[in-house]
């Protein structure tokens, strides 16, 4: 999959990459509109926003993906054991050092907009997440290596990969954009996913033998020519998010997807999602 500018870029339709928004019962249907589009360069771009009065649902529905992608049940009730203990002996201040969840605004901020993309990937492709990354990241306050996210559709002819790269702004801009498909066309120029090794360490060390194999084999799969790589870009922004992913998003690869999500005040969005969580 060569690069390319936009004077001479090929159509790709967003459902191409993406398939379509998810209709009801699912949540993404009742809490978000979207709308597909084309950018500037003839990028395919699904631009999401709110549904009017629902930011309550938001606020829940996020929640829920936050706690999912952060820990498992046994590791909260293995945290809940250890707070009560450390609570008893006295030592309750320590627990903002042992938490499951960020403190620092930045990381709660962009690992919103990561599970956001993964939740949302998941929801609208055929692909999926295998592993919750963020439940392997050694200090929660510091935002992890590697790809975003890494969605697989193992079934597919050819088997494909997506590759996942999320921005949170409080201010939407054309900087963030392009450093969204900037991110992007460094992993396409780059080859196989770099995190596509920790994806199939995490299966077997889990006891999902056949997927890690699978998806191993996606390395050999991608020196043969036989693997698809798409590329989406999410940026999660305040409501002129659409507009700068319209204008300021470059033609730089043929098989990228772009998607805006626009909510009034983003910054408390993030503390309403996060409050709370210990």
């Amino acid at each position: 999959m060569a690069e390319t500018h936009s004077s001479s870029r090929p159509s790709v339709r967003s459902d191409q990459i993406l398939g379509p928004h998810p209709s009801t019962p699912h949540a993404f249907a009742e809490i978000l509109c979207a709308t597909d589009l084309q950018t500037v360069t003839q990028v395919p771009h699904r631009a999401l926003s709110e549904r009017q009065n629902n930011r309550d649902r938001v606020v829940a529905q996020f929640r829920e993906m936050l706690v999912r992608y952060h820990a498992s049940e046994e590791q909260l009730r293995r945290s809940r054991r250890r707070r009560q203990a450390m609570i008893r002996l006295g030592f309750g201040a320590e627990q903002a050092r042992l938490g499951r969840f960020p403190v620092l605004e930045d990381t709660r901020k962009g690992n919103l907009a990561e599970i956001v993309l993964a939740e949302y990937l998941g929801a609208a492709t055929s692909a999926t997440v295998p592993i919750y990354r963020l439940r392997y990241n050694p200090n929660v306050d510091q935002s992890m290596k590697g790809d975003d996210v890494l969605a697989f559709d193992l079934d597919a002819d050819p088997v494909r990969i997506i590759v996942g790269e999320s921005k949170f702004r409080q201010t939407a801009s054309v900087a963030a954009v392009k450093e969204i498909v900037s991110d992007l066309a460094r992993s396409h120029r780059a080859g196989i996913p770099v995190s596509l090794q920790f994806v199939a360490d995490h299966l077997f060390d889990g006891g999902r033998t056949d997927e890690g194999i699978r998806i191993e084999r996606c390395a050999e799969l991608f020196a043969s020519g036989k693997l698809r790589l798409d590329y989406v870009g999410l940026l999660l922004s305040d409501t002129h998010a659409r507009d700068r992913v319209q204008r300021g998003t470059p033609g730089q690869l043929v098989r990228l997807a772009m998607i805006s999500l626009g909510v009034a005040d983003p910054d408390s969005l993030v503390r309403d999602c996060y409050q709370g969580l210990d």
